[in-house]
């Protein structure tokens, strides 16, 4: 997979990036990750893109043509490597706490993409003309305004990659980790067996697979209803498993969790 990252800030998104399991995968040519600087595409001597915003306010704007001179350059790259392929949209993401919130399923279906185009906005934003030209996904990594658009393309990236085949050793990994089928990863334990007084589950000492594949599916239910139940509403759990959670959920007459 192949993301194109147009940033201010090369060095920062590299830094990030070219490290631990991601920087692994892109070394061994499972990934590949680029930098585009946006600045190198500015039509003036001092390599400015940003101006006021018409109408005033607060703050400076990205200009359009710099962006779109950015993207064109990695389009056209990306066009010529697949000569004999026609039809195929290239996806453009702007990191924008406007945009669809990002998660599980969203990194699942954007993994499918050959590449992916990530637009880091900085400043007050973009010219809105150059969005409306070039973008077809505006994403938020969630409810809170960060300075740029970097460090949510880095999480983003991160959370992609981890889904490409071959990116992790096990790849099972993927398949049991949080917000698998909308449920968070049940609790896991490593030597000792015994630790502060508290012991590792007997279950998992006990080498019967099914039972302890049983005993973390149930505790991954437990987890997801104890710190994030609006997740339970989209998840997959069975008739079975729905009355066993009621069953087993702790409660006090007032409705809340037992401590």
């Amino acid at each position: 997979m192949n993301f194109h990252i147009l940033t201010l800030f090369p060095e920062m998104v590299l830094g990030g990036l070219n490290t631990s399991v991601i920087g692994r995968a892109a070394a061994n040519g499972l990934l590949s990750i680029e930098a585009v600087n946006i600045r190198d595409y500015a039509y003036n001597k001092h390599q400015s893109v940003d101006d006021y915003p018409y109408g005033g306010g607060a703050g400076m704007l990205m200009q359009a043509e710099p962006v779109y001179l950015a993207y064109e350059a990695v389009a056209e790259r990306i066009r010529a490597g697949k000569a004999s392929e026609e039809g195929n949209a290239l996806r453009v993401v702007y990191l924008s706490p406007q945009g669809e919130t990002f998660c599980q399923g969203m990194a699942e279906e954007l993994a499918r993409e050959e590449d992916l185009v990530l637009l880091c906005g900085h400043y007050e934003g973009v010219d809105e003309r150059v969005l409306e030209e070039i973008v077809t996904d505006y994403v938020s990594i969630g409810d809170y305004v960060v300075t740029g658009g970097e460090l949510p393309a880095m999480v983003m990236v991160d959370a992609i990659s981890r889904l490409v085949p071959g990116v992790l050793h096990n790849e099972a990994s993927a398949e049991s980790e949080s917000f698998h089928d909308n449920l968070l990863e049940y609790p896991q334990y490593s030597r000792p067996e015994e630790w502060h007084g508290k012991r590792v589950p007997q279950v998992l000492l006990s080498g019967h697979h099914a039972n302890i594949e049983k005993w973390r599916r149930e505790q991954s239910i437990l987890r997801t209803r104890e710190r994030r139940p609006d997740l339970l509403k989209k998840s997959g759990l069975t008739e079975k498993e729905k009355a066993w959670l009621e069953e087993n959920w702790p409660r006090t007459r007032d409705g809340q969790m037992e401590k």
